[in-house]
């Protein structure tokens, strides 16, 4: 469970069982209402899919959740008006994207949220992942993002049926 601090409205807690982790979201904040673009994580329950991870900088990890190695050509979608709107697709790739395989450590460990992904709909945001905190917990693009350390104790206990759930 994700909680906003009364303190920022990009900073947030995430509760596992008794452990509570300080986050960051979205700089907007959260959203009921969230649009591709608006910088704003979405209030919802998202199931975890799969995470993406980076086998050049990591030892192995420790999770049930399907593994996926990145490589360089690895990129998501984030055109509203493509047919792979909110999908990995293959560089070489001319419409809106993001990079998975990133020069700093936030995709180090990516796990892929179920946002807008079975029931997609264009322009309802797009790559809304759990992922790796910058050091000082600056805000995302509307994912959920932790410290390296939090990250590592919490894959052990994800898996398929995990939810992870925003208020």
């Amino acid at each position: 469970m994700v909680r906003p601090t009364p303190l920022s409205r990009s900073r947030a807690i995430l509760q596992a069982g008794c452990l509570r982790i300080p986050a960051a979201i979205g700089r907007s904040g959260r959203t009921s209402r969230k649009r591709e673009g608006d910088g704003a994580t979405p209030i919802a329950i998202m199931p975890l899919r799969f995470a993406y991870f980076r086998s050049d900088r990591k030892t192995p990890l420790q999770t049930r959740l399907p593994l996926v190695p990145i490589r360089a050509t690895m990129l998501w979608c984030d055109a509203p008006s493509h047919p792979s709107y909110n999908r990995p697709v293959i560089a070489p790739f001319t419409a809106g994207h993001e990079t998975l395989k990133r020069q700093d450590r936030l995709y180090d460990v990516c796990v892929v949220m179920d946002w807008n992904m079975r029931m997609r709909k264009r322009g309802c945001g797009s790559a809304i992942f759990f992922h790796i905190a910058r050091e000082d917990y600056a805000p995302t693009e509307g994912c959920v993002a932790i410290s390296p350390q939090d990250m590592k104790r919490l894959l052990p206990h994800l898996g398929p049926g995990t939810r992870l759930q925003v208020l």
